[in-house]
C-alpha cells in the first residue's frame, strides 16, 4: 500500500512539473522609460509562454499609452514596486528603467526571489554592479543582462569558426551604434535619464561600448583586458550637451588587441564586428550576415552553421533558463558582464583623466 502511493505521488509530482513547464513565464515589468519596454509589451501580448502579470512605473501617462497601444490592460499598473512583487508573485523581473535604477530593482526581486533580466549593460558603475553580484549570490537568484547582440547566429558562428581553427584572435573591431536616439525619435522618457551622465554614466560609450566589452569578453572566455584607454568625443553638443555622442574604447590583451567603436554619429544602424585571426578574418553583422575571408582573398559569405534553437530571442531564452531547461548563457551571465562593466569604468575613467587605466 505504502508502495503505491508512493508512486502515485511520484506521478502526481511529475505531472505538476510536466504542467509548470508548460505554463507561461510569469513576468514583471519593472520601468517604461527604456525604449526597449516596447518589445517586453509586444511579447507579452503576442505570444502564449509569456504572462504579463504586472508593471510596475513612475510614469503612468507613458503606460497608459503603451497599454492602449499593445492591447494590455490598463489595471496591470502598479505604482508601489514592492506591492507589484508580493501581489503579483513573478518568476521573473523585465528591468527597464534607467542603468542607474538597476540595483534598486534587483534589491526588491531578490529579497523575493524574483529572477532579474536587465537591458544593457548591468552597471557602469563597477561597485555598483559588485553590490547587485552580491545581493544576487545571497538570495540565489539569476541576475541577466540582455543585449540584442546575444541572439545574432553570426556572432556565435564566428566564435565556433575561431574555436574550430584554433588560432586567437589577433585584433577584434566592434562598430555599434546609430545616427543618435534623437535623431531616431526616442521618447522623451527615454531622452531623459540616457542622455544624463548620473543615470547612464556617459552617452554612447556606455549606451554602446558595453556591446563591445561583452562580446570580446566572451571572445576571450572570460579573461579581462591589461588595459582599457578610451576618447570621447561631442559631435554634436547642440543635441548632447552633457554626454558624449561618439567614443573609441582600446582593450589590450596579452597577444590581442580590441578596439571599440561606439556611436550615435553613424549614418545607419550598426552592429557589427570584425574578427582578424593568423590566416583569415571573420565580418559578423546583424543577425545572419557573416562573411570570412581567406588571406589575400576576397570576402565570401558564409552561412551560420550554428543551432540556436530555444536560443532565438531574450524572452524564449529567459522562460528556459529560468524553468532550468537551459544553462545560463555566457553573454548574459554575471561573470561576464562584471568584466563589461569593469571596462566601461575604466574606460569612463580613461576618458575623463587622458590616461591608460591599467587593471590588475
Amino acid at each position: 500500500m505504502l508502495t503505491r502511493l508512493v508512486l502515485v505521488l511520484a506521478v502526481m509530482c511529475g505531472l505538476d512539473a510536466a504542467a509548470q513547464d508548460r505554463e507561461p513565464l510569469r513576468l514583471a515589468v519593472i520601468g517604461v522609460e527604456h525604449g526597449h519596454v516596447e518589445g517586453a509589451l509586444w511579447n507579452a501580448a503576442n505570444r502564449d509562454d509569456i504572462e504579463l502579470v504586472g508593471v510596475w512605473s513612475e510614469h503612468p501617462e507613458l503606460w497608459a499609452r503603451l497599454a492602449q497601444k499593445h492591447g494590455l490592460d490598463p489595471m496591470l499598473h502598479y505604482d508601489d514596486l514592492g506591492k507589484m512583487l508580493d501581489e503579483t508573485a513573478p518568476e521573473a523581473a523585465s528591468v527597464m528603467t534607467s542603468t542607474s535604477g538597476h540595483l534598486e530593482a534587483v534589491a526588491e526581486c531578490a529579497r523575493r526571489g524574483v529572477h532579474v533580466l536587465v537591458e544593457k549593460p548591468l552597471d557602469f558603475d563597477l561597485r555598483r554592479a559588485q553590490m547587485m553580484a552580491e545581493i544576487a549570490s545571497a538570495e540565489n537568484i539569476l541576475l541577466l543582462t540582455n543585449f540584442e547582440t546575444s541572439w545574432y547566429r553570426s556572432v556565435h558562428a564566428a566564435k565556433a569558426i575561431v574555436n574550430d581553427r584554433g588560432t586567437p584572435i589577433r585584433r577584434a573591431v566592434f562598430r555599434h551604434g546609430h545616427k543618435g536616439p534623437k535623431e531616431i525619435g526616442c521618447g522623451p522618457e527615454f531622452l531623459s535619464w540616457l542622455t544624463d551622465p548620473e543615470q547612464n554614466g556617459g552617452g554612447a560609450i556606455t549606451d554602446f561600448g558595453c556591446y563591445g566589452a561583452v562580446l570580446m569578453t566572451w571572445l576571450m572566455d572570460g579573461v579581462r583586458p591589461t588595459s582599457v584607454s578610451a576618447v570621447t568625443q561631442q559631435l554634436k553638443p547642440e543635441l548632447y550637451p552633457d554626454v558624449d555622442d561618439d567614443a573609441t574604447i582600446v582593450l589590450t590583451y596579452p597577444g590581442a588587441t580590441a578596439v571599440i567603436q561606439a556611436s550615435w554619429a553613424w549614418t545607419h544602424d550598426n552592429k557589427d564586428m570584425d574578427l582578424h585571426a593568423e590566416g583569415y578574418s571573420l565580418h559578423a553583422g546583424k543577425w545572419d550576415e557573416l562573411s570570412i575571408r581567406e588571406a589575400d582573398a576576397e570576402p565570401a559569405a558564409h552561412e551560420p552553421l550554428v543551432d540556436r534553437a530555444g536560443m532565438e530571442n531574450e524572452w524564449t531564452y529567459l522562460r528556459r533558463v529560468v524553468r532550468g531547461e537551459c544553462a545560463v548563457d555566457p553573454l548574459s551571465s554575471l561573470e561576464f558582464n562584471l568584466i563589461a562593466t569593469e571596462i566601461l569604468d575604466a574606460a569612463r575613467e580613461s576618458a575623463r583623466t587622458g590616461r591608460v587605466v591599467k587593471l590588475d
